[in-house]
């Protein structure tokens, strides 16, 4: 069985702050929320460094806490007038769906500057996000899921 953790509301505005302060030197000139887990970190982010543009990207590796063998990714938003975008997600767990994620934008978008930020990384991950905060020991369960 799997270890669960519940991650709350009130943590969630806290760590949301602690990463806004660190991606503020980055000045994004968008967000690239990966739907559905990054959607409501996204939002918040973008209010709160003042971003109107939020863009969502859809991907399907998970069927609620079973991994998935294959992974869809579509939705893939026109980023053709920015020059720095923050692709935010709630986790990064094994890191595959991120890898593929920055693999089709930086294959579409060569000359954009990507960087990565989760709330939740995993140190075995393929990928790492360049601003992130909490190690996921167990099984995240996000407020914005209950």
């Amino acid at each position: 069985m799997i270890k669960k953790e519940y991650y709350d509301y009130n943590r969630f505005l806290k760590d949301t702050k602690s990463i806004m302060v660190k991606v503020q030197k980055y000045n994004p000139d968008s967000i690239v929320a990966v739907a559905r887990g990054g959607v409501t970190f996204g939002h918040f982010l973008a209010n709160g460094l003042g971003l109107n543009f939020l863009f969502t990207i859809n991907s399907i590796h998970y069927n609620d806490t079973k991994k998935l063998d294959s992974f869809c990714i579509s939705n893939i938003p026109d980023l053709t007038n920015f020059k720095r975008v923050l692709i935010v997600d709630d986790i990064v767990d094994s890191g595959e769906t991120m890898q593929e994620i920055l693999k089709i934008l930086k294959n579409k978008y060569p000359t954009i500057d990507f960087k990565i930020a989760t709330l939740f990384y995993k140190k075995e991950a393929i990928i790492k996000a360049d601003f992130t905060i909490n190690e996921a020991k167990n099984w995240i369960e996000f407020f914005w899921e209950v």
